[in-house]
């Protein structure tokens, strides 16, 4: 069986490898961008099975990635989970195409639960 992959939108160097590490750690397989430009990118070149997005994001921000990811009808449909700082509230975050929220820092057994929830393990 293949890892599930997932894409880390984090521009906070640190917490992008630690939750890169802790996904890892569960077999999962963790491609970082580090902005919604390059993410975009990511994207488009193989679709990963689930997004981590942080909304305060250099490159157009994380609900301008959200909102171009639901666009793009030539990929399968990818579900994003949301782990910010605040600021932007939950409503706006699933308004926007999340299928979950969390407020940084997120509880990793939680985290975790909505990881496995959205991809199936």
């Amino acid at each position: 069986m293949t890892a599930k992959s997932i894409l880390v939108v984090e521009d906070d160097e640190d917490l992008s490898l630690a939750l890169a590490v802790r996904l890892q750690a569960n077999g999962y397989r963790v491609t970082t961008s580090p902005d919604a430009i390059i993410a975009l990118q990511t994207v488009r070149r193989g679709p990963p099975d689930l997004v981590v997005l942080d909304l305060g994001l250099p490159g157009g921000g994380g609900l301008t990635f959200l909102e171009r990811l639901r666009k793009l009808t030539s990929l399968p449909y990818i579900p994003v989970i949301v782990l910010t700082a605040g600021g932007i509230g939950e409503e706006a975050a699933l308004a926007a195409g999340a299928q979950a929220y969390f407020e940084k820092p997120a509880d990793n057994e939680r985290l975790l639960a909505a990881v496995r929830e959205q991809i199936g393990d």
